[in-house]
């Protein structure tokens, strides 16, 4: 079935089996837990909860919750509530992966508070 709904014609590798059926498993996982409207609202939450120049650090582990949390602190940032401390996401390095295979998707973005 999710052959079918990829358009996937013919055989596939197990390495591409995985890779879909992981994202297929992802993809469920975020629905069902609603995760993407929980980080929408937590981020308000979280900056109303800081002190003045208390920073807030987030990980996300795929492209929708970094451009959620990217386009959240720009928001903080234009509604002059704080400062982002990192303009470009810090992201594990190759000696960091090696050891952790788990870090190499992990963005970490860091708002600072006025």
């Amino acid at each position: 079935m999710v052959k079918k709904a990829y358009g996937i014609k013919g055989e596939l590798s197990v390495y591409a089996k995985t890779n879909i059926n992981k994202r297929v498993f992802q993809a469920l996982r975020i629905a069902v837990n609603d995760e993407l409207q929980s980080i929408e609202e937590a981020l308000p939450k979280a900056l109303e909860l800081l002190g003045a120049n208390g920073r807030i650090a987030v990980i996300s582990f795929h492209s929708l919750e970094d451009g959620i949390v990217k386009r959240a602190f720009k928001d903080f940032a234009n509604r002059n509530m704080g400062k982002i401390i990192t303009e470009k996401p810090i992201e594990a390095t190759s000696e960091e992966i090696g050891l952790n295979s788990r870090s190499k998707p992990a963005k970490l973005r860091v708002f600072e508070r006025n």
